[in-house]
This record gives C-alpha cells, sequence and structure tokens, in this order.
C-alpha cells in the first residue's frame, strides 16, 4: 500500500470499507414518504413524485443513485486533488443519468461532469484524478457500469484572486 493513497489514508482513519458490512434503512412515514438512515446516524428523505403517489417531499431512489455516484467520485478526485497539492477552491459534481424505457427501468447512459474553481489548476492532475476515481476507485462507478456506459467531462476555472 502506498502512503498517500487513497486506501492507504482511509485505513490511516480508521474507514477500511473492503469487506466491510454496510447497513442502511427506510422508515416508511407517510404515502411513499420514507426516511433513509444510515448505520452512522445519518437520515435523508426520499419520496416519490406526485404522478407515482408522492408528494415530492424527497429525493428519489433512483436519483439517490446519481448523487451517491458523485459524492463517491467528488471525493475521490478531491482527495487525490489534495494529494497533488492542487489549490482547489471549488468542486461541483453535476450527475445526469438516462433510463430505459421497460422496467426494472435501469440507468443504461450516465454524464459525470466536474466543474473545479481554484489556483493554477493544472489539467493533466485533474485527468488523472478523474481518471483513477473512474477505473479504480469509485464503488457506485463500478456498480453502475454494469447497466451503464459512463462518460466523464471537466471544466476548471481560474478562481479570483485573493485579496
Amino acid at each position: 500500500m502506498v502512503p498517500g493513497s487513497i486506501q492507504f489514508i482511509r485505513e490511516q482513519k480508521g474507514q477500511r470499507d473492503m469487506g466491510a458490512k454496510k447497513t442502511s434503512k427506510v422508515i416508511l412515514r407517510d404515502d411513499m414518504i420514507f426516511t433513509g438512515a444510515s448505520s452512522n446516524g445519518y437520515t435523508i428523505p426520499l419520496d416519490a413524485v406526485k404522478a407515482f403517489g408522492g408528494h415530492d417531499a424527497g429525493i428519489s431512489p433512483m436519483e439517490l443513485m446519481l448523487t451517491a455516484l458523485g459524492g463517491c467520485t467528488g471525493m475521490d478526485v478531491i482527495s487525490i486533488l489534495r494529494k497533488k497539492k492542487q489549490a482547489v477552491t471549488g468542486l461541483e459534481v453535476h450527475v445526469e443519468g438516462i433510463r430505459a424505457d421497460e422496467h426494472p427501468k435501469v440507468y443504461t447512459d450516465i454524464t459525470v461532469h466536474f466543474v473545479i474553481t481554484g489556483h493554477n489548476i493544472t489539467p493533466a492532475a485533474v485527468e488523472r484524478a478523474i481518471a483513477l476515481s473512474r477505473d479504480t476507485y469509485c464503488g457506485a462507478a463500478a456498480t453502475l457500469r454494469h447497466t451503464a456506459t459512463i462518460r466523464y467531462s471537466h471544466e476548471i476555472f481560474e478562481a479570483a484572486a485573493e485579496e
């Protein structure tokens, strides 16, 4: 294991995930409204759109999959860029997905677009960080790529000079 690598950092912080059992539960609140709860106590509201009996009072489960992909790859990329001493001041990950017409209506095409802001960000460092996340580290991408083609793109913006 390489010091400074994502796996090394996770193990040093006691966050080793490999083979670890993860748990989650969803609790019905009303109609189609659920509260999703992670094993570490965080919660997220889930709901269906009105056309499917919901109230639009939370994120849909399928949108949550896109959010998970954005969070997973975003955390990888920012960790790698920080290790590479890139002066990132902002990072957004925009994720769009297209689903199949027939049930189970899996995602078939996903685009992941990074918007990175900072000072003198090296394009090669960004490209390498995205590639490492895409090909090695992001478990959400590895799971979704079984049904979907995932495309990645990025933009880099220079942050305003600090005063």
